[in-house]
């Protein structure tokens, strides 16, 4: 059992905390929190040992929040940390992991310069084999890596296009927007996503567009991607894409016949599918969007920002520890969570995401 102290237990940090508790070979060695509110209270409820900085203690103490030590207390109790601190504040933390021999797992905010490789489960996990510093890469590319690796392996891309519409914040941050307006972001192109992408998959070329809505649900990605020019890209059709797509566990295909139309409705599959906070883990490709254009394929996805990365965070830590190769690691995360190591292709209305045959 993998001691994992959790840094940071705001809406990525909780996600990673419950995972690694789910886990048959990791423990939450614990967790740690500037603030004694309500996630501090949530930690305490759930039996995570609470930590906190040292010059934050005296904040815990005032609220009547008991802590179970400091910081660098975690850190020395812990095998691995994962850092799931505010974006910059990782790279700030690096040396005192460093300092105690103490791997540690980073999140797609930071810079990669944070880490020793970037890191998706099914794009390159043998490369966060027994590393020091890895870096999941963010939501948007989490799911675009997901999509992109199977293809690629299957016929090989030539170049894909992708135009991201991306969520004004979270659920939980009220402070964020635009509330009544849509922004290219960033004017530049290409956005980060493209040669973030290129971190875990150098050999596609990439090239991405941002936008940011007043929403909060989801991400949607529109996809274009060129195959191969090899000639088996121009033979290829709609059902091969389909079966291809099918056979990737975090990957959920959106039959037509269940009426799902919106992020929105994903979000309300999950939750009456019982998944906790309503978190979807897949990336959610509409089947009736996927298409197929002289070897162009073409589809929509979403990706729940607050939770695509949690599997890869677990996966990133089975990694460092060397617990598991990447098929195993990937059955074990989703038998864990409850994200069944099977196609997610569910062909039936009235089936469930995520749900077992009956």
């Amino acid at each position: 059992m993998v001691g994992v102290g959790v840094n940071g237990y705001g809406t990525i940090g909780k996600r990673v905390a419950d995972a690694i508790a789910a886990q048959p070979d990791m423990h939450v060695a614990g967790v740690a929190k500037r603030s004694p509110d309500v996630g501090a209270h949530s930690a305490r409820s759930k039996g995570f040992g609470l930590y906190a900085p040292v010059d934050r203690v005296e904040h815990f103490e005032d609220a009547a929040v008991r802590v179970d030590g400091t910081v660098d207390d975690m850190i020395a109790a812990s095998e691995v940390i994962v850092d799931a601190t505010p974006g910059g504040v990782g790279a700030e933390n690096a040396p005192r992991y460093a300092a105690r021999d103490t791997p540690a797992v980073f999140q797609g905010a930071e810079d990669p310069a944070v880490a020793e490789t970037s890191f998706v489960a099914r794009a390159n996990y043998a490369s966060a084999v027994g590393a020091e510093r890895v870096r999941v890469v963010s939501c948007n590319t989490t799911g675009l890596a997901r999509l992109l690796a199977p293809i690629d392996e299957r016929w090989g891309i030539e170049r894909a296009r992708v135009t991201l519409v991306r969520r004004g914040g979270d659920p939980a941050q009220p402070d964020r927007g635009p509330i009544d307006d849509i922004l290219p972001d960033p004017i530049e192109v290409p956005s980060h996503h493209g040669p973030d992408v290129r971190t875990v998959l150098p050999n596609v070329r990439i090239d991405t567009m941002g936008v940011t809505v007043p929403a909060t649900r989801m991400h949607l990605h529109a996809v274009s991607v060129t195959l191969g020019d090899d000639g088996a890209g121009r033979r290829v059709d709609v059902r091969d894409v389909r079966d291809c797509l099918a056979d990737e566990p975090r990957i959920f295909l959106v039959p037509g016949d269940l009426g799902i139309e919106s992020c929105g409705g994903l979000k309300e599959v999950a939750k009456d599918a019982d998944r906790p906070r309503g978190d979807v883990w897949e990336n959610c490709v509409w089947t009736d969007s996927i298409a197929v254009t002289d070897g162009e394929i073409s589809c929509f996805q979403a990706i729940h920002q607050e939770a695509d990365v949690v599997p890869e965070n677990v996966d990133a830590v089975r990694a460092i520890a060397g617990l598991a190769d990447a098929e195993e690691s990937r059955r074990t995360t989703n038998e864990a969570l409850g994200l069944d190591d099977r196609p997610t292709n569910v062909t039936a209305a009235g089936r469930e995401l995520g749900a077992a045959d009956d």
